[in-house]
This record gives structure tokens, C-alpha cells and sequence, in this order.
């Protein structure tokens, strides 16, 4: 077991930007030449640059957590001192149901998680999280390694699988990467719930007619399925487009695409 490394140099990166949930579009814009006052003028040119504005913030990306399931706390104590020397955030348990018990897999992050333990096995604990609906990249680590379980632990939809002894910049490596993807995760979730969130803003007939318009229907057929007429659909359009925050119907159909699980092109 080595003895930890220093963490005075560690540089920890913990912001990242995601997009969105709706592409803005971009509309056309006439340029006007605005008619200054002399006083303004004269300010111009004692102050001929001003800096930049600085756009609103956008809330930081929450950190994300490497979660160590291993019974050996040898094993798990290097581990850590490994991963915190680099900068990351680590979280250890020593089997299955402490980490169900102590830890928030609806953050972003990634587990290291140990095959054979007592109470809760790797395996069991990824079936677990899977039931609940959580999406943290997993890394399987094991002693005892052979091909029917490596298949078994990707099957499961684990993002890669290390035989120990293992190499230090090999496991900082896989780690980095299950944290994009971990970040990714979270980002799309947290995407998915907010226009969940909006949708529930929607009228049981604003959706009705929601419903309708991302099937690439118009108002005079939308009027006559619902039985209402021709303006009542456009009043119901409009108050769409403010609840949702859409310019467009393209924007609506990205909108419904996207919440009932399919992939716009």
C-alpha cells in the first residue's frame, strides 16, 4: 500500500457548460444606425471602449463523485489517495448496500465498483441501480477476472472492466472518461426533467393540441378532429409557444420528439 501523495498540487476542475434543451434559431435583423446626442459623443471619445458585458451565469455543473465499492479498504484507500491527487471527488464504500445506503446516484459521477463482496456484489448492486433508473458509468474491478464475467459486466451496460493488479494511469484514464460520459448523463437527465417540467404546464386541450401539431398537422385539421374551430387552435398555439418557450412549430416538434424518447435528425 503506498502512502498518500501530497494533494497541494492537485487542480480540481469542477465547472462544466451543457446546452440547452431547445436550439435557439436564428431570425434575421435589420441593422439601424441610432442617432447619438452630442453628450453621448462626447463620452464616446473619452471613453472609446467599453468593456464587454458579462452574460448572466449559468448555474455550475454540479461536481461529480467517483464512487470506490471494494471490501478491501487497502484497496479502497489507495484508490483514493490515487484519484484525490488528480483532483477528483471520492466517495467510499465497502460493499453494495452501504453505497444504496450513503451514497446520491442522481448526481453526476462514475463507481469503481468491486465484483465479489459480501452482503451486495457488483453485479447485484448494478441490476439495482438499473431497476431505479440511475445511469452512473460503472468500471468493474476483480481479482478473480475471466471472460463470462467480463461479458456479463458489459452486457449490463458497464462502461469498461479492469483486472487487479492494475496500472495506476490506466485506471485515471478509464476514470476520466466514465466521468464525460457520467457528466453527459446527468446533463441529458436533468434536460429531460426540465421539459418534463414544462410540459406539465400545458392544458389538457393545449396538449391535446400539442399532441397534434408534432404529428405535423395543421390548424384547420387539428380544428376539425378536436371539434373547435380554426381560431381557437391558434389562441391554443400561442399560449404553447409562451409555456414552452418555443419560435416555432420545428421547435415544438424537437420539443415532443425529444420527450417521447426519439432522436430528432
Amino acid at each position: 500500500m503506498r502512502s498518500p501523495p501530497s494533494r497541494s498540487g492537485a487542480n480540481r476542475s469542477t465547472s462544466a457548460e451543457f446546452p440547452g434543451y431547445l436550439n435557439a434559431l436564428e431570425t434575421d435583423k435589420l441593422f439601424s444606425f441610432p442617432v447619438h446626442s452630442a453628450k453621448a459623443l462626447q463620452q464616446a471619445k473619452r471613453k472609446p471602449m467599453d468593456s464587454p458585458r458579462t452574460p448572466n451565469a449559468s448555474p455550475a455543473a454540479p461536481e461529480p463523485v467517483v464512487y470506490i465499492v471494494d471490501d478491501d479498504e487497502a484497496v479502497r484507500v489507495s484508490m483514493r489517495w490515487l484519484l484525490e491527487s488528480v483532483g477528483h471527488k471520492v466517495q467510499m464504500f465497502a460493499n453494495g448496500r452501504e453505497f444504496l445506503a450513503g451514497a446520491d446516484p442522481r448526481g453526476p459521477g462514475c463507481v469503481l465498483l468491486d465484483i465479489r463482496m459480501p452482503y451486495m456484489g457488483g453485479f447485484e448492486l448494478q441490476d439495482s441501480l438499473h431497476a431505479a433508473g440511475f445511469r452512473l458509468p460503472i468500471i468493474f474491478l476483480t481479482a478473480h477476472g475471466d471472460i463470462p464475467m467480463t461479458v456479463r459486466a458489459m452486457k449490463g451496460g458497464a462502461y469498461d472492466f479492469l483486472e487487479k493488479p492494475f496500472n495506476d494511469q490506466e485506471l485515471l484514464d478509464k476514470v476520466g472518461g466514465a466521468l464525460q460520459v457520467g457528466l453527459r448523463e446527468h446533463a441529458q437527465a436533468q434536460a429531460s426533467s426540465q421539459r418534463r417540467d414544462l410540459l406539465k404546464l400545458l392544458s389538457a386541450r393545449e396538449r391535446e393540441v400539442f399532441d397534434l401539431l408534432i404529428e405535423g398537422k395543421a390548424s384547420k385539421v387539428i380544428a376539425a378532429e378536436l371539434n373547435i374551430s380554426y381560431k381557437t387552435v391558434e389562441v391554443h398555439r400561442a399560449h404553447i409557444r409562451d409555456k414552452l418557450g418555443a419560435t416555432s412549430v420545428a421547435e415544438l416538434v424537437r420539443l415532443g420528439m425529444s420527450e417521447s424518447g426519439k432522436r430528432p435528425d
